[in-house]
Parts: C-alpha cells; sequence; structure tokens
C-alpha cells in the first residue's frame, strides 16, 4: 500500500513539473506586445516616477489649500471636566476684618461639559493667503503637466531610436538578399564559365560582410526594445513589436510669430510661472493686511455645578476685535516676498526667450532635415538604379562583379543617409511639439499628419 502510494506521488510531481515547464515556455513563447507611439507615451505617462512625483506635490499643495481655507471656517471643540479640590484663600488675599475665615476652604467639587466654537467675521489677511495658496495649487498641476510633457518628449525620443534601428535591419536585410543573388549569379555563371573565381569568392565576401552588417543592426534594434520597455515601466524581457515603422510625413511650414503666442498659452513651464507669480501678489496683499483689524465671534455654553445633578446651563457669547499695532516679523516677510517676485519676473523673461527660441531652432531644424530627405530620397533611387545596371552589366558578362560590389556599397550610404535625413525630420517634428506645449497631443498630430 506505501509502495503503490509513493508511486502515486511520484507521478503526481512529474506531471506538476511538467506543466510547469509548460507554462514557461508558453511564457517564453508569447505573442510580442505590438507597441504604438500612443501606447508608449500611456505606459510612460503611468509608470514614471517623475510624473508620479509631480503628482504627488499636487495633492501636498491641495493639502495646504485646506489646511490655509481652516482659518476661515468654524473652530469648534468640546470640554469636560471634573474637579476635587480645596483652596488657600489668604494665598488670594481673602480676609474680611473681624470675622474669623478659615485660611482652607474645602473640599469641594464641581462638574462642566461645555461646547466652545470660534468664528473669524472678517480676516482679510487669511482670505489673502487662501487665494495666494489656490494659484500655488495651480502652479503645482502645470509643474505635474510639464513632466507629463517631458517623459512624453523622452519616450517619443527611444521611440523613435528603435523604429531607426528597425529602418537599419530591415535595410541590412535587403542588403543580405541582394548579395545572395549576386553570390548565386557568380555561382551560376563560374560553372557556366563565364565568369573567374575571383567573381565567386568576392561575392561571398560581400555576402559575409552584409550578414555581419545585419547582425549588428538587430542587436541595436534589441537593445532600443530594451531601453524602451525599461521606460516604460515594463519588464526588460516583455517582448516588444513597434506597430509603426519609420516613414516620413511632411508638415506644413509655419513661421516663428505665428507660433510664439500660442506656445506661451500653452507651456505648462511658462504658465506654472505665471501662477507662481499670482500666488506672490496675493501673499503681499495678506502681508499688508496684516495691519488690517480683524472681527470675530466666540462663545460657550454648557453644564456646571457642584454636582452632576446639580449642573445649570451657562454660556458665554462676545465678539472681538484684533489690531495689529506693532509686528517687526511683517517688514521681514515683505522684503522677501518683494525678492522673490523680481526672482518669478526675471525667469518668466527668460523662459519666453527660452520659448522662442526652442521654436525657431525647431523650424530650422525641420526646414533643413525636409530638404535632407529630399536629397536622401533621391539618392537612394539612384544608388538603387546604379546596382541594377551594375547586376545587369555582370549578368549580361560585359563587366564583373566589382561594379555591382561597388554600388552595393553605394546603396548602403545611401539607405543609411536616408534613415538619418527621416529620423532627424521626425526629431525635429517633436522638438517642435514639445517648444509648443501640449506635447502628448502635438506629438500625436505630427505623427499622423498625412
Amino acid at each position: 500500500m506505501k509502495h503503490r502510494i509513493s508511486i502515486a506521488v511520484c507521478l503526481l510531481s512529474t506531471a506538476l513539473a511538467g506543466a510547469c515547464i509548460a507554462a514557461t515556455r508558453a511564457a517564453a513563447q508569447q505573442a510580442p506586445v505590438r507597441l504604438t507611439l500612443e501606447d508608449a507615451m500611456h505606459r510612460a505617462l503611468a509608470s514614471n516616477l517623475n510624473v508620479l512625483e509631480a503628482q504627488t506635490r499636487v495633492e501636498e499643495d491641495q493639502g495646504t489649500e485646506a489646511r490655509t481655507q481652516a482659518a476661515l471656517l468654524p473652530h469648534v471643540s468640546a470640554q469636560v471636566y471634573a474637579n476635587y479640590q480645596n483652596r488657600n484663600l489668604r494665598a488670594f488675599g481673602i480676609s474680611i476684618p473681624g470675622i474669623p475665615i478659615p485660611s482652607v476652604v474645602g473640599p469641594f467639587s464641581n462638574y462642566d461639559f461645555r461646547i466652545y466654537a470660534q468664528q473669524n467675521v472678517i480676516d482679510l489677511a487669511s482670505l489673502r493667503a487662501l487665494k495666494a495658496s489656490g494659484r500655488a495649487l495651480d502652479a503645482g498641476k502645470m509643474d505635474e503637466q510639464d513632466a507629463r510633457d517631458l517623459i512624453v518628449r523622452v519616450i517619443a525620443g527611444l521611440y523613435l531610436n528603435a523604429q531607426s534601428a528597425q529602418a537599419r535591419v530591415q535595410a541590412a536585410q535587403s542588403r543580405v538578399t541582394d548579395s545572395s543573388t549576386l553570390l548565386k549569379l557568380a555561382s551560376d555563371k563560374h560553372s557556366a564559365g563565364t565568369a573567374t573565381g575571383v567573381d565567386v569568392l568576392r561575392a561571398q565576401v560581400q555576402l559575409a560582410n552584409d550578414k555581419q552588417a545585419l547582425l549588428e543592426a538587430q542587436n541595436l534594434y534589441t537593445q532600443s526594445l530594451l531601453d524602451l520597455a525599461r521606460n516604460l515601466g515594463m519588464s526588460p524581457g516583455t517582448p516588444l513589436e513597434l506597430a509603426e515603422p519609420l516613414e516620413y510625413r511632411d508638415l506644413p511650414a509655419a513661421q516663428p510669430e505665428d507660433l510664439l503666442s500660442a506656445a506661451l498659452a500653452s507651456r505648462a513651464d511658462y504658465l506654472s510661472l505665471d501662477r507662481q507669480r499670482q500666488s506672490l501678489l496675493e501673499q503681499q496683499s495678506a502681508n499688508r493686511a496684516r495691519f488690517y483689524p480683524k472681527l470675530s465671534i466666540n462663545g460657550n455654553i454648557g453644564e456646571l455645578g457642584r454636582s452632576i445633578g446639580g449642573v445649570a446651563t451657562t454660556g458665554l457669547l462676545q465678539g472681538q476685535i484684533d489690531f495689529t499695532i506693532f509686528d517687526r516679523d511683517r517688514e521681514g516677510e515683505a522684503q522677501q516676498l518683494a525678492s522673490r517676485l523680481r526672482r518669478i519676473d526675471d525667469q518668466v523673461a527668460d523662459l519666453r526667450r527660452g520659448v522662442d527660441e526652442d521654436i525657431r531652432s525647431a523650424l530650422l531644424n525641420l526646414q533643413s532635415a525636409t530638404q535632407q530627405v529630399s536629397v536622401a530620397a533621391d539618392g537612394q533611387t539612384l544608388a538603387q538604379r546604379e546596382l541594377q545596371m551594375a547586376q545587369d552589366r555582370f549578368q549580361a558578362g560585359t563587366a564583373n562583379n566589382v561594379e555591382v560590389v561597388t554600388a552595393q556599397d553605394e546603396l548602403a550610404r545611401a539607405q543609411e543617409n536616408y534613415i538619418l535625413a527621416v529620423s532627424a525630420h521626425v526629431d525635429a517634428k517633436f522638438a517642435l511639439a514639445r517648444a509648443l506645449g501640449d506635447t502628448e497631443k502635438n506629438i500625436l498630430q505630427f505623427s499622423t499628419n498625412p
């Protein structure tokens, strides 16, 4: 009986091990994730550390605003106490001439159950402070948006690097195909006695070089996917597949002057500085309001008595006006705020010039890249024709395959020039999208522009 149980346990363990191995192989052979540029941006925004930290800072600013608002809301508290005590009347200067009074009276007890409330009716300093915290919260939200725009720009660049690497793999694969065709042609002609062994050897060397270039391109492509997956918060072992190949899409020309005003209305970093400036102006108003009178109403109501059964209702309601006569701290705060305001004004002016420069630089790069794409496309077409003509001459027996190998090298350079030109054009569009603000929307619009 024990022997049968042992056999059953062994069989069960073997089955489980086989299932684990099968599951591991299935996971290893899982279909790659087809990733569009939009998918990549959404994944990055959901997992990037800088974006997550910016979100927590916004939540912190929301807490600050709530705390500032508390100064304008009622303050209500409750207190319950019971005591048992005696008193030294002489210590309080209580005596009646001619009448003997004991120095210590008691012990006695009393009970008090009471609710206290206070409400500021007029408090301009707190009101201005609340408005300042609201502007600071707006600035924090703009900082969060700026962090998102920066991450979108980075991810778009990484996606572009992967697209460029993929295009190089495809170009290298096409060269391997051409070299294989050349080797077969040279071998056939050598067998027919119309080509020399040098032609066959030369074709073999060219094929080996192209295969080596293909392996290097494939490795660089895999490395670019690893880098992209890491920045998307995905496991580096996750198989990826780009759903959008590298393509040239023209973008209508625009003038910097026409784009600057729109960019200043959309750039999150510029809007953040503007909100910070508004917050400082409200803080200055709050600083001046510290000398204004503050009106408040407070009171209490409760039950007071010598015993729990003998308590009676008592209460107090009073109005209070507070005046600040001397406050040295206010002068120091005013100096701090004025200095911060000047610093913000300098930053706003500098960033405005920076936005203008970013737009102009992106437009210049875009114009240059457009011209480069046109020239590179013509060069690629001519190199392809040159290769075809060289192959025809070699096949006709009017030349050896030196011309073919040379034409293949020229085509490889033309293909690389075209990939570089298109990549530069796409990167210039991404840079323009970042310069204009609302980066995610603009990048997607530029990427799908026909």
